[in-house]
């Protein structure tokens, strides 16, 4: 992706979701020898491999970007300005479901080191900043427990 700057709720790229994961379509690497296979989960159990360049779109505990649906497309906005040099990130917990645990290295200074793939074990205070983030499709999937979330908020 050509170097730009970006201004905040600025789109960036769309995602192309095209290949959809099946049984007759397993999860290949894109690469001969590539080990990981990167994949998103989305609404009703479809399973997608993430394209170039969404696909090395890194996570970080304080992230540039965030992923919405528009217009049924899902696209990667800006959440604040990014200037050309720097990398284009976001927090995979922003609509991130599952029970999935790593160590991060995104050197953030709000680094959580251990994350949890799910958007309800964050902390507080930035589910109370993500919320605003939050993808319709998630919403959807998760309504009970956003609703609860949102009255303790």
């Amino acid at each position: 992706m050509p170097a730009a700057h970006f201004v905040k709720v600025e789109f960036i790229l769309l995602i192309d979701d095209s290949r959809v994961v099946t049984r007759e379509l397993p999860e290949l690497p894109f690469l001969p020898g590539e080990d990981q296979r990167h994949c998103d989960y989305l609404e009703g159990g479809k399973v997608v491999l993430m394209q170039a360049p969404v696909r090395y779109i890194n996570h970080s505990c304080d992230p540039n970007t965030y992923v919405k649906t528009l217009n049924s497309n899902r696209v990667v906005i800006a959440r604040r300005e990014v200037s050309a040099e720097v990398e284009i990130t976001y927090d995979y917990c922003i609509n991130g479901d599952g029970d999935t645990v790593w160590l991060c290295h995104c050197r953030a200074v709000r680094c959580r080191h251990a994350i949890h793939s799910d958007f309800f074990h964050l902390p507080i205070e930035l589910k109370r900043e993500y919320l605003p983030l939050v993808d319709a499709s998630f919403r959807k999937a998760r309504a009970l427990e956003l609703e609860e979330l949102e009255r303790y908020l």
